[in-house]
């Protein structure tokens, strides 16, 4: 898996160089929406192309798609050639889905179980009446990791990575009113190297999370372990190869309602932004309950 964040504004300085040198309170209330999912036509358990021409255009460079638990809203992130690249929140309001915010991109988002926070990296904002507060510091016992994506549970157990070639994904408990100073996981998720992204289910029962690692189909993998009856963790499975492919693969979440897997995939040309593509792909979440029976 290489940094996508790195990535991104590594390719954003290419090109202005190239350039230069030619001159709520949120519960699932999905039932309540005429046309969820923006509206498109639900996959089965074979991958399809999110949003075709609305979200993964085929010309830009699109990833990090989540649902907010009100299935309300979606964010991802899309690079245009030539520009930085930006946070795109599409809303369903007034029985239709429309675009309401393009706004600098300023860390990887995920929302809070409740809906009332969102995470960014180091920082997070908190919803108000009127949108989202300015960012805040998630405290002095995460400044020293350069996180990524960060994930909670119910119980806002903490879940994140940090922004180094090896990978490190780290946990960190709600306990008494004070998130406790990060732990590693054991081996059997930080094996290999650029481990990232991860994303924690709601009651913990499973971690999903992308890396390179020796028998895998490409760049960077999705792997999954599940929680055991001892509360230690399985062996991590490879998502196999209706997900994963020889590019890299990451990001994965599951929509709120539980109902479909999210990922990205990922090319970076050396040559060129035309040649590169990113696109957000979105399966049926039965697909991590067929890989429940190979733990």
């Amino acid at each position: 898996m290489k940094n996508t964040s790195f990535i991104f504004l590594l390719i954003t300085t290419i090109i202005l160089s190239a350039c230069h040198t030619k001159k709520q309170s949120n519960t699932d209330d999905s039932t309540s929406i005429e046309n969820p999912y923006l509206g498109q036509k639900p996959p089965g358990l074979q991958p399809k192309l999110f949003a075709p021409d609305i979200v993964s255009t085929g010309k830009h460079l699109e990833i990090e798609g989540v649902f907010a638990p009100n299935m309300k809203e979606f964010y991802f992130t899309r690079q245009v050639q030539g520009e930085v690249p930006k946070t795109h929140i599409i809303q369903y309001k007034n029985k239709e889905w429309q675009t309401i915010a393009e706004e600098p991109r300023t860390g990887e988002v995920s929302i809070s179980t409740d809906g009332n926070t969102m995470y960014l990296g180091n920082e997070y904002k908190k919803r108000t009446e009127s949108g989202w507060s300015a960012q805040k510091s998630l405290g002095s016992q995460f400044k020293k990791y350069p996180i990524m994506r960060l994930t909670a549970s119910n119980t806002e157990t903490y879940v994140f990575d940090e922004r180094d070639t090896i990978g490190t994904i780290r946990y960190s408990r709600l306990i008494n009113g004070k998130h406790e100073t990060p732990k590693a996981f054991s081996e059997v998720i930080n094996t290999g190297k650029w481990t990232g992204h991860p994303f924690i289910a709601p009651d913990e029962s499973y971690i999903i999370w992308d890396s390179e690692r020796e028998g895998g189909y490409g760049n960077s993998d999705l792997y999954i372990s599940f929680r055991q009856k001892d509360g230690s963790w399985g062996s991590a499975i490879n998502m196999g190869p209706e997900i994963n492919t020889e590019f890299e693969d990451a990001f994965g979440s599951v929509t709120p309602d539980g109902k479909y897997f999210f990922y990205h995939t990922v090319y970076i040309s050396s040559e060129s932004f035309a040649k590169s593509h990113a696109n957000i792909f979105w399966v049926d979440a039965q697909v991590i309950e067929n890989l429940r029976s190979k733990q």
